[in-house]
């Protein structure tokens, strides 16, 4: 990934990597809890109250990258006049939603 000209990165600090991990870590067994709900032919009601779970956790796990993405990337590049960033962004937003 280093080499390759067309990946991109992205300054995180330590502590927001670790904050992120953390989140998709208990976000992985969540889905790993849904599954074995699914195993144990649980109540379908119980199943999609975890899945709203899941879907709320992993959308702030997005909220917290595109904060991150906002005040890193997007601010570097309109200091330097280049607003595609920022034109990126609103289209992830829209995803995000």
């Amino acid at each position: 990934m280093e080499n390759c000209p067309h990946c991109k990165k992205t300054p995180r600090d330590e502590e927001l990597i670790n904050n992120i991990q953390k989140r998709l870590k208990k976000i992985s067994g969540q889905i790993n809890g849904v599954s074995k709900m699914i195993d144990e032919n649980r109540y379908c009601g119980d199943i999609l109250t975890q899945i709203a779970a899941v879907e709320s956790a992993l959308k702030e796990v997005g909220y917290i990258i595109l904060k991150n993405h906002m005040h890193t990337c997007v601010c570097d590049d309109i200091k330097n006049n280049d607003l595609t960033s920022l034109d990126e962004a609103l289209e992830i937003c829209k995803k995000l939603k």
